[in-house]
Order: C-alpha cells, then sequence, then structure tokens
C-alpha cells in the first residue's frame, strides 16, 4: 500500500490520486465559468485587458460570490470591454468618484480609485501587468512574482488589497497566478505560460479548500497560514505532479460533490 505521512498521519495516496484526478477533470471544463470570477477575463480580447480585468476580478473575489459578482460585471460595463484603456485613461474615475461611498465589504470607492491608479502605474512603467510579471520572475517561479506584486503595491500603501505570501495565504493572488500560468485549460488562460512554471504555482486556499483537504487528510491545520498553502501545495504534487494548481479544481468538486 502507498503511503504518504502528513503530519504524524498516514493516508493511502493511491485511491486519493484516483478520485481527485478524476474530480478534477469533471469540473475543469468550461461550464465552470459560470458564476466564477474567472468568467470576467473570458469576456474581453487582447492580453493587456485580459490581466486587467482578471487582477481586478481576483481583487473582489472574496465572500460571497452573489455579492461580489455583480460589482465585478458593473466594472467590466463600466471599462466598456476595454479595461486597459479605461485603466490607462484613468476613466475609473468616474465610477469611484464618491471616495467615502463602500464599494464592496471592506473596500470603499476611495481604495478602489487608490489599487487602480497603482495599477495604472505599473503599467506605464512597465508596459502591462504580464510585462511587471516578467521583468520580476526568478527561475520561472510563482513565489517571486507574488512577492513582487506584494511589495509593489505595499510600498504603494495598498495593504490588504494584494495580499503577499509568507504573511498570509494571498488566496486570490495565488488565483490570480493560476488563471495566468496554467496553460491548456478552459478555464485558465495560460497568458504567462512561457515565463511561469505551473509546476510551481500554490493552491489557492480558502475555507472552503481547507475544509475539503482536512476532510482528505491532506492537511491537518486548523488555521490557514502560508505554512498551510505550501503544505497542501506539496501534497498536491504527489497527485498532479506537472500541475498541482490543477487540483483546486478537485477539490472544489469535492466540495459540490459532498453537499447535502
Amino acid at each position: 500500500m502507498n503511503k504518504h505521512a502528513i503530519q504524524g498521519l498516514s493516508i493511502d495516496i493511491d485511491p486519493l490520486k484516483r478520485q481527485l484526478r478524476a474530480l478534477a477533470s469533471q469540473y475543469e471544463t468550461a461550464a465552470f465559468l459560470d458564476s466564477d470570477p474567472s468568467w470576467l477575463m473570458h469576456q474581453v480580447e487582447g492580453r493587456e485587458n485580459q490581466e486587467v480585468m482578471a487582477f481586478l476580478a481576483s481583487v473582489l473575489s472574496y465572500g460571497r460570490r452573489d455579492l461580489f459578482f455583480p460589482k465585478l460585471k458593473l466594472l467590466l460595463q463600466e471599462s466598456g470591454g476595454e479595461p486597459f484603456i479605461w485603466l490607462r485613461e484613468r476613466q475609473y474615475r468616474t465610477i469611484f468618484a464618491d471616495e467615502r461611498r463602500s464599494f464592496y465589504r471592506l473596500y470603499n470607492n476611495g481604495m478602489m480609485l487608490r489599487l487602480c491608479d497603482v495599477l495604472r502605474e505599473m503599467t506605464i512603467l512597465y508596459g502591462s501587468i504580464g510585462d511587471f510579471a516578467m521583468a520580476y520572475v526568478r527561475n520561472h517561479t510563482a513565489l517571486s512574482v507574488l512577492e513582487a506584486f506584494g511589495d509593489f503595491f505595499l510600498d504603494r500603501g495598498i495593504k490588504g488589497m494584494v495580499p503577499a505570501p509568507h504573511t498570509s495565504v494571498a488566496k486570490r493572488p495565488c488565483m490570480f497566478l493560476r488563471w495566468m500560468a496554467r496553460d491548456a485549460s478552459p478555464v485558465d488562460l495560460g497568458l504567462w505560460s512561457g515565463f511561469i512554471d505551473k509546476r510551481t504555482l500554490f493552491i489557492p486556499l480558502d475555507t472552503h479548500v481547507m475544509q475539503q483537504a482536512r476532510r482528505l487528510g491532506l492537511i491537518t491545520a486548523k488555521t490557514a497560514n502560508w505554512h498551510v498553502v505550501e503544505q497542501l501545495t506539496g501534497t498536491l504534487k504527489q497527485i498532479f505532479p506537472d500541475d498541482p494548481a490543477k487540483g483546486d479544481f478537485a477539490l472544489f468538486g469535492l466540495g459540490v460533490a459532498s453537499a447535502p
């Protein structure tokens, strides 16, 4: 029996491989896009537009989907399908004019305005979001890009909206990089697959993923932190050696299958 030890536990990895690989294949389809924030980036054309739409979608993707999805659709509508031009020409100033007004949960219009200003600065300095990532990637690793994004926004006073690894689980940035680096997928765009190795991606860790991972014995921790992200990603590499982030679809599917 092929056993894998996880923090003192021993589980049979072979049945898990079969189960999770089957779930990943079942759920990584175009139908997954329905009501998923990744849908937004498929509604625009061109690399620069898709990068901007994906980035903004990732920033706002927390809480209930029925609450944040209308906000994402509003940004798509306001951008007129050209979010890169919308960003570069600061057209977002109109929608975020009343800075004290709430936009979504913890974010008010002023915070969104400053986020867009910093994102715009990135595109001016480097050309595009992808060009920024390419400038800071080291050894084709996702971690180097996650660190660069976290530092860039934090250095400019943006706190919490683009969390860095190590000090947080960086769920939304990890999801954004999954979208950008995974190729040959009906969901993820793979725009950056040429310079980020998808084998270095991290699992986007949230409460639901933790619940399913604990249920399977893949992790034992009850509190989310970066160590848990590394641990779960390492375990998923044994199941999806060339594409650990594919496990995100499997754990999502497990949650659907186990729902009452």
